[in-house]
């Protein structure tokens, strides 16, 4: 059946982009909000946006907190014919299973798949793969799960959700008893369905299979990474509408400017590609400085050395440093240390490339920048967008998260942001979505 619309909720900025942006690649008017608040339906239809990325920022909060608010967003954000698409981290990482919990009795049953063979990571008997290894002997677990078991199922049943699993084999067979077993789960009481996959074509059957079924007698939603999401936007009859034509940015007069909040070592291997390949020069600010604040001795002398490259149009490359009192939850306080760093300057960026969910919703909340207009992909979940709106003619923006894309990730962003077509003559500023999210000042989350 047809669907006049998509929602994703995410947890965070980059997901929510990475996720989306398949959407947008396929002529779908995709927008990423910051805030759901910011959003209605009626503004929806109005700029013909198909597809709403919801930005929760839950990532950090507690699961009931997190709960709480990504119930909150489908709520304010639902619609008739419009569906719903839980986005969760493809290494398992936030409050994702009390999230899902949430959703279920809102939304029907939740077909939980969250491979993404395009960047290395698969479900086999519900446990998530990365690169052929168990996700629980790669750093990313172990820097903030250290010890719990990554397993889609466990982790589901400890949210109290009653679960079955299909397996590839199953995932491959006949299609009507693939159909069949779906709508069983659905109708015997089943509130998650694992779905096990190994390749982009386990997970265009799975998203053929779904969308035959009627979502009025057969109510679910979909719960996955970039991968599920990027074959449901392939599909040629998901919406009722026509694809349009897709949408461009000019290229902005000013510096690019990479943010790296990430500490992880894929970060470091594209940061280092970065610097070699396109002379970009480095900063890396000390997380001391950035733990007090515009009180530290040195807040001043950053500041200055940032506003040096930026002010003369100079590419420049920023990262957060690491010390022995390094600690992932403070990761969103250093993020939004290190946009206050760059905010006086930023008026001198010309693209921006962020590193890192919170490392993106930092800036671009500190920058003003509520939502923002998908337009295409530098690789699988490295996603360029422009501002909406008003600020429309601002710094593209790529955003891509931490421990994730290959070591050419960035410096394919930052020749993409080159190579931006120039600015024609001064014409009629087009059509832009007005959805917009409340100032930095008023964001609650």
């Amino acid at each position: 059946m047809n669907t006049r619309s998509m929602l994703i909720v995410a947890d965070d900025l980059s997901g929510a982009a990475d996720c989306a942006i398949a959407f947008a690649g396929a002529g779908r008017r995709t927008v990423v909000t910051l805030e759901t608040s910011g959003v209605t339906t009626a503004a929806a239809e109005a700029d013909h946006v198909d597809v709403i990325a919801a930005d929760t920022d839950t990532r950090r909060l507690s699961p009931q907190d997190a709960a709480q608010h990504t119930a909150d967003a489908f709520n304010a954000l639902n619609a008739p014919g419009r569906r719903l698409y839980k986005k969760i981290d493809s290494t398992l990482r936030g409050n994702w299973t009390a999230e899902v919990a949430a959703l279920q009795p809102l939304a029907g049953l939740a077909i939980v798949a969250p491979s993404f063979p395009a960047t290395g990571r698969t479900l086999h008997q519900a446990r998530v793969l990365v690169h052929g290894e168990p996700l629980e002997n790669t750093d990313t677990w172990k820097l903030e799960n250290a010890g719990r078991p990554a397993n889609v199922r466990t982790m589901l049943e400890e949210a109290g959700l009653r679960c079955e699993s299909i397996d590839v084999d199953t995932l491959r067979g006949d299609i009507d008893a693939l159909l069949d077993r779906i709508k069983a789960a659905g109708t015997q009481g089943v509130q998650a369905l694992i779905v096990d996959a190994h390749s982009g074509g386990d997970l265009k059957r799975l998203a053929q299979a779904t969308t035959q079924l009627d979502p009025r007698e057969h109510p679910l939603f979909w719960v996955g990474s970039g991968g599920l999401a990027r074959e449901l936007a392939s599909l040629p009859d998901l919406f009722d509408a026509l694809p349009r034509e897709t949408l461009v940015h000019e290229k902005q007069e000013g510096a690019i400017l990479t943010l790296v909040g990430s500490l992880s070592a894929v970060s470091e291997r594209q940061c280092a590609m970065l610097r070699e390949r396109a002379r970009v020069s480095e900063l890396i600010v000390p997380p001391a400085v950035l733990r007090v604040g515009s009180e530290h001795t040195d807040w001043r002398m950053w500041q200055s050395k940032i506003g040096e490259h930026l002010e003369r149009h100079l590419d420049l490359l920023v990262r957060i440093g690491r010390d022995d009192a390094f600690d992932p939850a403070e990761g969103a306080h250093l993020s939004t240390a290190l946009a206050a760093l760059v905010t006086p300057h930023f008026r001198h960026v010309g693209g921006l490339i962020a590193t890192g969910g919170e490392t993106a919703r930092a800036m671009l909340s500190a920058a003003g920048i509520g939502s923002l207009d998908l337009l295409a992909e530098v690789e699988a979940g490295v996603a360029v967008a422009r501002p909406c709106g008003q600020h429309a003619a601002r710094p593209a923006i790529v955003t891509k998260a931490g421990a994730f894309g290959s070591e050419h990730a960035l410096f394919g962003a930052w020749e993409h942001l080159q190579r931006l077509p120039l600015p024609t003559k001064p014409t009629q500023q087009p059509s832009q979505p007005t959805l917009r999210a409340p100032d930095a000042a008023t964001n609650t989350h």
